[in-house]
């Protein structure tokens, strides 16, 4: 019903006040667009989203090594 209501109110935007059923035409594939186009769509940043959050979290970690490693300090 959103979707319904987005489209109209996006049809009489772009189209005018007096244009008759081109606007309603309009929203309404832009309706249908968005609820076909914007599933998918939406996953995608999604998952972009998170691998980058996921990259930057490893990035950002200090890496640990073993105390016999670490170099000794030679007065």
């Amino acid at each position: 019903m959103f979707g319904k209501i987005a489209g109209a109110w996006l049809g009489n935007r772009v189209v005018g006040r007096h244009s008759g059923a081109k606007g309603a035409l309009l929203g309404y594939g832009a309706a249908a667009l968005a609820k076909r186009g914007l599933g998918p769509l939406g996953l995608a940043i999604g998952l972009g989203w998170g691998a980058k959050k996921l990259y930057e979290r490893r990035r950002a970690r200090s890496p640990s090594y073993p105390s016999e490693a670490t170099p000794s300090s030679s007065d």
